[in-house]
């Protein structure tokens, strides 16, 4: 399945609305610059392993991350849209153990300015169901936990 980034949903959808205190710029290259995206992008419990991307529309990228309770686990997609520092649309699918992509999402990020505060809303969808959303709602929390901590450590 492929989507378009403005395709209408039939399912579950993901909206997260986070301010955060720094200028919409450094937020959006903490998104963009894959060093800064390795430090932040994998919940509580689990590391990045493994960071790469072609950011250009049609580039693809790759991330790896593991946990000692729950192993490894990989995703991909493709960059669809980037309009520094406004918004970022790009697709994700797991991985399978045998490498072979899962169901594809789509996620919309926008950026906005707040006078030296950015305002993050995160758009993901469609889940096939109300539980992969849910627990991808409590990972996503985390990453933008330690997002909020890498922007005071960097503007500080």
């Amino acid at each position: 399945m492929t989507l378009a980034p403005n395709e209408a949903t039939a399912g579950p959808e993901l909206v997260i609305t986070r301010v955060f205190d720094a200028p919409r710029e450094l937020v959006f290259q903490a998104w963009t610059d894959l060093e800064q995206l390795a430090a932040w992008s994998a919940p509580d419990t689990f590391t990045t392993v493994h960071v790469e991307g072609d950011l250009r529309p049609g580039g693809k990228w790759r991330m790896g991350m593991r946990s000692d309770a729950y192993g490894e686990f990989w995703n991909h997609g493709e960059w669809r849209e980037i309009t520094p520092p406004e918004r970022l649309i790009f697709t994700t699918s797991w991985e399978e153990t045998d490498g072979r992509p899962e169901h594809e999402m789509l996620i919309t990020v926008t950026f906005t300015d707040l006078d030296r505060k950015t305002e993050m809303t995160f758009h993901q969808a469609v889940f096939m169901h109300d539980q992969s959303r849910d627990s991808h709602r409590d990972g996503w929390t985390e990453c933008f936990d330690k997002l909020d901590a890498h922007l005071e450590a960097v503007t500080s």
